[in-house]
């Protein structure tokens, strides 16, 4: 007989369950001659195990990313690697996934302009500016549309600039592009903001393969909610998540999660800056020596 439990009892159950990672009131095993009973038989057993998005790895590292994100990150971290899928399985898996719905419901648009908080609109001629000019402005400019030169046809001036395109095209396609890029991105950044807990390298590729995962969940509950028009989720959300995730890892306070995972945002476009400045300078020396 289950016994139903007063729902303060199931409240500590829950934040039990968070903390340690499994559930102080485990269900009743249901025996061989109570399966014979029910008729469930083994008709369901292993089919679906292996299916990345169906099988029980990936359905616990759901779960526990979802209502458990930092401490699961934490378990991870301290070895306990046979629970979960691992880190880059999970992020290929998830964002796979999230591109194959996405691919379904969201039409293929493409842009005419870059994004507002750029401020810039393009031209016929805006890859030959780029390479004219030295300025700040072109330099951002020419650097994005070297990394997003297949939703950008108008500014594809060269045959080596086409076969970049179909490139990315392809991998994009593929999913790739929407977690790669924000992977190295959010590694170097976990990695300077948190630098004083000393953790290793291969700890802060693992948390910060986990937090993309967990804005995958959102990123696919944002397609779903608005059926394909929107792929997106807002920064305050990403930094309530990085909040979440810091206060239950490193067992921090709300105020010093906000700050810690505001810290992490400057590092975040810091990088990206960086990045974008060196890929464009590069782009430009190449253009400027075959000039």
């Amino acid at each position: 007989m289950v016994r139903n439990h007063p729902l303060s009892v199931r409240i500590r159950a829950f934040q039990i369950w968070q903390q340690a990672g499994f559930n102080p009131w485990p269900k009743p095993r249901t025996t061989a001659v109570q399966k014979e009973k029910s008729g469930s038989g083994d008709f369901y057993k292993g089919a679906f195990d292996s299916i990345p998005f169906l099988n029980n790895d990936a359905k616990r590292t759901f779960q526990h990313l979802l209502l458990r994100p930092g401490y699961m990150i934490r378990d991870y971290i301290r070895g306990q690697h046979e629970r979960y899928l691992a880190p880059l399985t999970a992020l290929i898996v998830f964002y796979a996934f999230f591109a194959l719905v996405s691919s379904v419901l969201q039409p293929i648009q493409r842009k005419d302009k870059l994004p507002r908080d750029l401020g810039l609109e393009l031209s016929e001629d805006a890859g030959r500016a780029a390479r004219m000019t030295g300025t700040v402005v072109d330099i951002v400019r020419k650097g994005y549309l070297y990394m997003n030169l297949d939703q950008h046809p108008e500014a594809v001036t060269t045959q080596r600039e086409a076969a970049l395109a179909a490139l990315e095209a392809t991998l994009r396609s593929q999913g790739i592009p929407l977690f790669l890029s924000e992977f190295f991105l959010l590694w170097m950044a976990m990695g300077v903001s948190l630098r004083r807990y000393r953790f290793s390298a291969s700890a802060y590729a693992a948390a910060s393969a986990y937090v993309l995962c967990q804005f995958s969940f959102f990123m696919l509950f944002a397609v779903l909610l608005t059926w394909g028009r929107s792929t997106s989720i807002n920064v305050l959300l990403m930094l309530f998540l990085l909040m979440l995730d810091y206060r239950q890892w490193l067992g921090l306070s709300w105020r010093k999660s906000f700050w810690q995972a505001v810290r992490t945002g400057v590092c975040y476009g810091l990088v990206y800056g960086a990045m974008l400045l060196l890929i464009s300078g590069i782009v430009i020396l190449i253009a400027f020596f075959k000039v």
